[in-house]
């Protein structure tokens, strides 16, 4: 799985913890997007997590 470039989050692990106290091992992903940006003078695509497009950390190409 992809992390974001900007702020390297990545997937988080942990369980799944039933009534009955079960557990079963779960997968977290962030929502990563592959994305035109401007990165040092240049058009690049990037993959890029979605709270950092909303935050305004990542600067989109046209």
């Amino acid at each position: 799985m992809a992390k974001c470039s900007i702020c390297d989050k990545g997937p988080s692990f942990g369980n799944n913890v039933s009534h009955a106290n079960n557990k079963t091992r779960k997968v977290w992903r962030p929502n990563i997007q592959r994305v035109k940006a401007i990165q040092d003078g240049t058009v690049r695509h990037i993959n890029v997590c979605t709270q950092c497009i909303k935050s305004g950390k990542v600067v989109k190409a046209v």
